[in-house]
């Protein structure tokens, strides 16, 4: 697979397109393979012919070459926690096929042969969410991929958890016999946490996409003045990631009868002694490019640091038949991807923060006077409308708001200090993965939200046409209520629209 953009790798992870492998990288493979088999004679290569990790210093005799690959994939089995989702696993397997076909690991091409099959097949190994200190990369959890590989542990296939053996004969798939270095290789490298990293940014943008579209529509419901995201006033701030939230909600708004302008209103004669209408609206409303911007910048930036990641060559040691030698070092490290989550979690965190606000501005019919409290459409003191839903968005805003203290500076020293400074890169993607899940949470009760106060104003038909598309979308999955019920399995359903639709903007 040559080097493709997000939208490339989105495409086989979320919308299934086949992985196909070309000639070229094949035979990049085959070089890479049929080099080391000849290097290694007489040489001392690390996890070749040695130990792993602080048993390194001890050599490993031919007899027992073999046994080696399969006892490092075996020893480190060792996951715990929740197993990881389908979508997670699959974007982790395609990583670690991305390094492979660069032809600079020294493994057999029966390795990637075998992850292409699972990943063309649907089957996902079955792999704990926790055991990676993030260097030398993702151990545990790619020991875990690889156990699958070599036909043992267990795999989840059309929905249900399966011995790995069992799947593999009724699709045909012989089991992978290590060569000379395919254990190290499978186990060693940021593929977990780069592959959780990617699926946390396609939902991230997902996210960043309905946000600026609802902050247009909570501004049509405030019938808010419209120059807060005029280009004249957001270009005067150096920021593109302001700029281009401005231009899309500008865009969004195309059409719009709801929203004010300043200049009819309040750029002439006026007598009024007290303005009914808010001058400017709150900071929740008014200064959403100034506070989408920055998350808008983050998200441009961890999709450049995970391209570069998931097309990188993250094994140790390298294996370069070009120049004709191994090379020993620490690009399994996974920094890069560790401190871009850290932000992620942020931004995505404070976007949270900004979609709460807003809907606690419905909520508070003393803050907004347009509304009834909790936008409840019945009889107050009798129905209580999304009074409780609150409780969910602001309880769930609150453990992002924990989440969000950064995991890349929590290095632990282990593995007899030989892993002396790690990364943590896969519990801050896990963590990240968590807080995206809580946005998507509070976003659905403040859609939820939305709805009822669209048809409380009857404002329907002056909303722009994109507002409008939005609306009767939430209304498809969740009617306008009047009398109080359970609304959780609304708010599931309106996750899956939030993760699974896309947003125009």
């Amino acid at each position: 697979m040559k080097e493709v953009d997000l939208k490339g790798i989105k495409d086989i992870i979320f919308d299934n397109k086949p992985l196909k492998i070309n000639e070229n990288e094949k035979e990049k493979v085959e070089e890479s393979y049929n080099f080391l088999k000849k290097f290694v004679k007489d040489k001392v290569i690390y996890g070749i012919n040695t130990g792993f990790g602080p048993m390194a210093q001890y050599k490993i005799n031919d007899a027992n070459l073999k046994s080696l690959q399969y006892n490092i994939i075996r020893s480190h089995s060792t996951g715990a926690g929740a197993p990881l989702a389908e979508i997670y696993v699959k974007a982790l397997m395609l990583t670690r096929y991305q390094t492979f076909i660069k032809g600079k690991s020294g493994v057999h091409f029966d390795t990637i042969e075998i992850i292409q099959q699972f990943i063309n097949k649907g089957i996902y190994p079955y792999i704990p969410e926790h055991g990676s200190v993030g260097a030398s990369g993702d151990l545990v959890q790619l020991a875990h991929l690889a156990l699958t590989l070599i036909g043992e542990g267990e795999v989840f296939y059309k929905g249900k958890k399966h011995p790995t053996s069992e799947v593999m004969k009724m699709e045909n798939i012989t089991p992978l016999k290590p060569y000379i270095r395919e254990g190290l290789a499978l186990t060693n490298g940021t593929a977990a946490m780069t592959g959780i990293g990617i699926v946390n940014l396609i939902y991230a943008k997902k996210l960043l996409y309905r946000a600026i579209a609802v902050s247009v529509i909570i501004n049509e419901i405030a019938a808010s003045y419209d120059d807060f995201m005029s280009e004249t006033l957001n270009n005067l701030k150096y920021h593109s990631g302001q700029q281009k939230v401005a231009e899309m909600m500008r865009s969004f708004a195309k059409g719009s009868k709801c929203m004010r302008q300043r200049e009819k209103e309040m750029y002439c004669k006026n007598n009024e002694e007290v303005f009914k209408q808010k001058i400017q609206p709150y900071y929740s409303l008014r200064c959403v490019p100034q506070i989408l911007g920055p998350v808008w910048d983050v998200l441009e930036n961890t999709e450049k640091v995970l391209l570069n990641e998931f097309h990188s060559v993250d094994d140790n040691p390298i294996v370069d038949s070009v120049t004709q030698s191994v090379y020993h070092g620490g690009n399994f490290h996974g920094d890069y991807v560790s401190f871009e989550m850290d932000k992620l979690k942020i931004a995505v965190t404070k976007l949270t923060m900004l979609i709460e606000r807003q809907m606690n501005y419905l909520f508070h019919d003393k803050i907004n006077g347009i509304l009834p409290p909790f936008v409840n459409l019945g009889v107050l003191g009798l129905q209580y409308g999304l009074q409780a839903a609150q409780f969910t968005a602001t309880s769930t805003t609150a453990e992002c708001q924990t989440l969000s203290n950064p995991m890349y500076i929590h290095s632990i020293p282990n593995n007899n200090d030989n892993q002396d400074i790690v990364s943590m890169g896969t519990n801050a993607a896990l963590i990240t993965k968590h807080v995206i899940e809580n946005s998507f949470q509070v976003l659905a009760i403040h859609l939820m939200a939305i709805a009822q106060a669209i048809d409380f104003l009857k404002i329907e038909s002056k909303l722009s046409k994109k507002s409008r598309k939005i609306y009767q979308e939430i209304r498809a999955i969740v009617p306008v209520f009047v009398d109080d019920a359970p609304k959780y399995k609304e708010i599931q359903r309106l996750i899956e629209y939030l993760k699974t639709q896309d947003v125009e903007l």
